[in-house]
C-alpha cells in the first residue's frame, strides 16, 4: 500500500483517539448544532497541523460534515443557531461557525446581520480568515 494511504490511516486513528475526550467536552453533543442522539464524528478546523489536536477538532453531526465539505449546500433558517454558537469560549467553534455564517452571508440576509456583530479575538480572526469553506 502507498504511503498517503498509511498516512491517512495514522491520522484516523489519532483522531479516534480523541474521540472519548471530544464527547466529554461536547457532553455527546454536536457542537455547533447542539443536536443530542445522532451520530457524530470528529471534524479538523483547517488548516490543520501535522498531528490531530483536540483544541483544532470539533465533534459534529453528520448535518454539518455535509455542509462543511460542500459548502454551496448551506441555506436556510436552520442554521440561525450559529448565531449563538459563534460567540462561544471555545475558539474552533467560533471559526467554524465564523466561516459558515460567512458563506450563509452570500445568500441570507439574517446571517448578514449577524456576521456584522461578530467579533472576535485577533489569534481567532486570523485563523478564521487562513481558510474558506
Amino acid at each position: 500500500m502507498g504511503r498517503g494511504y498509511e498516512t491517512h490511516q495514522a491520522r484516523v486513528m489519532a483522531l479516534q483517539g480523541l474521540g472519548k475526550d471530544l464527547a466529554r467536552r461536547a457532553k455527546s453533543r454536536c457542537e455547533l448544532t447542539g443536536v443530542a442522539g445522532v451520530p457524530l464524528r470528529p471534524y479538523e478546523v483547517p488548516p490543520v497541523g501535522d498531528e490531530p489536536e483536540i483544541e483544532r477538532t470539533l465533534l459534529v453531526c453528520e448535518a454539518c460534515i455535509e455542509v462543511l465539505e460542500r459548502p454551496h449546500r448551506l441555506a436556510g433558517r436552520e442554521w440561525q443557531c450559529l448565531a449563538e454558537v459563534v460567540w462561544s469560549e471555545m475558539p474552533a467553534v467560533q471559526v467554524v461557525a465564523w466561516r459558515m455564517l460567512n458563506e450563509l452571508a452570500k445568500r441570507e440576509d439574517w446571517a448578514r446581520e449577524v456576521i456584522e456583530e461578530v467579533f472576535l479575538d485577533e489569534e481567532v480572526e486570523a485563523w478564521a480568515r487562513s481558510a474558506e469553506l
